[in-house]
């Protein structure tokens, strides 16, 4: 009887002490809080802000505040004066902000988090576009059509004679970047007759509501306004064929505006327990389906891994593990 006595005391202990160290383990996790600061591109903003929706579920204290800036006017008024700790881009770093960052003692960490198409949307009741090239996309948004190409029978006689209204991104905006540098070729080179803006769902809204628009924005956008407005087919220049912005397309390479989407985290904000979490919550949920459910393309496994032993590593350095 003592023996049978003394077994369920030492169980009941044992269950006790079980108990005590998963409730301390949550509290651990509960305990953290703080604040991670976030800038950077709209293309990015929507992927950041559904891992922050479920971030801030496990880690209530934890504020996460994220602005659309642009990713050149993240890095520029936000990140490399070291007032957020990650900028989200819908580019590579360029590298005089590389340089500024360092100058200024924020030392930029890059992970890739997925890949965008980049997407020209035109009024659903444009019948006269179905696929564009790159050499009438050049004619339309290159430089040498400022003041000159404005009206749709100005790019092609069988077009009508009516007025262009073009709505883009910023020359602040990572997307603006790639598209100057891949389909005009020279970065920067834009037409500057234009309706320019950060706000994505401000092209969208023109251009559902006006049948001789057009605009360019990340492939997410397009996807949540399908039923509003009608995506224009790439042609590839490689294979000749006219390529619709999907999913399916930027992952296998066929669409040519198919692009790479990236978070940089200045390393030393990694020393602050919020910020370590949320970065090591967003690289583990990479291919857990938020980023192919908000619209883009996710990394491989393998990309995933490289990411998280990248971070594990400048943990390790940082002491901080």
């Amino acid at each position: 009887m003592k023996r049978t006595t003394a077994i369920l005391l030492a169980a009941l202990l044992s269950a006790l002490l079980i108990s005590g160290c998963s409730q301390s383990g949550e509290g651990e996790k509960a305990s953290i809080s703080g604040e991670v600061k976030i800038s950077g591109s709209s293309t990015v903003y929507p992927v950041t802000m559904a891992i922050a929706e479920e971030f801030s579920r496990l880690y209530p204290d934890v504020t996460v505040s994220v602005q659309s800036t642009g990713t050149g006017g993240g890095f520029k008024n936000f990140f490399i004066p070291g007032l957020v700790d990650i900028n989200d881009a819908s580019r590579k770093i360029k590298q005089s902000e590389l340089e500024a960052a360092r100058e200024n003692g924020i030392e930029p960490v890059e992970f890739l988090i997925g890949y965008d198409a980049l997407t020209v949307i035109v009024n659903r009741e444009n019948d006269w576009i179905d696929c564009l090239s790159f050499e009438e996309l050049k004619k339309i948004w290159g430089p040498e059509a400022t003041g000159k190409v404005t009206r749709w029978s100005d790019v092609n006689a069988s077009w009508p004679d009516e007025e262009m209204h073009l709505y883009g991104p910023t020359s602040s905006s990572g997307t603006f970047d790639f598209f100057t540098e891949h389909v005009i070729g020279e970065a920067g080179a834009h037409r500057q007759d234009y309706h320019g803006t950060e706000e994505d769902n401000t092209i969208i809204a023109a251009v559902e509501r006006d049948r001789y628009a057009m605009g360019y924005l990340g492939l997410a956008y397009y996807l949540e306004n399908k039923d509003n407005v009608k995506a224009v087919k790439i042609k590839n220049p490689e294979t000749g064929v006219c390529v619709e912005p999907s999913i399916e397309t930027g992952q296998s390479g066929e669409y040519p505006l198919a692009r790479p989407l990236f978070i940089y985290v200045s390393k030393e904000s990694l020393k602050k327990p919020a910020v370590r979490e949320f970065v090591k919550f967003y690289l583990e949920n990479l291919d857990s389906g938020i980023v192919e459910e908000v619209g883009y393309v996710p990394v491989s496994k393998e990309v995933k891994e490289q990411n998280l032993k990248k971070l594990n590593e400048i943990l390790k350095e940082l002491g901080v593990e």
